[in-house]
């Protein structure tokens, strides 16, 4: 077996939870839909917003914080990054 980097390996498990993740939002979410789009959509009628939109919004923002942890930043580790850059000001 191939020695891991514990970088690569973190960046690779916080991807996979991400799609893990963006695959549970969707399912639920279509869910959801479904559910609205069958209830007869009363509350539309009346001028509010569908109430799959607030789960949508509010599950999206922590879908969001999931990718930029997964894709953004994930250049190293907070820990690691902070004693570089002690160690470079000596």
């Amino acid at each position: 077996m191939e020695p891991t980097n514990e970088i690569l390996w973190s960046i690779a498990k916080k991807r996979a939870g991400f799609k893990k993740h963006l695959f549970s939002y969707l399912a639920v979410i279509t869910f959801f839909w479904i559910v609205w789009f069958a209830s007869g959509r009363e509350s539309y009628d009346n001028g509010f917003f569908p109430w799959p939109l607030w789960i949508m919004f509010w599950w999206g923002i922590g879908l969001a914080y999931s990718y930029a942890n997964a894709y953004i930043c994930h250049n190293k580790s907070a820990i690691q990054h902070e004693y570089e850059k002690l160690k470079n000001q000596q």
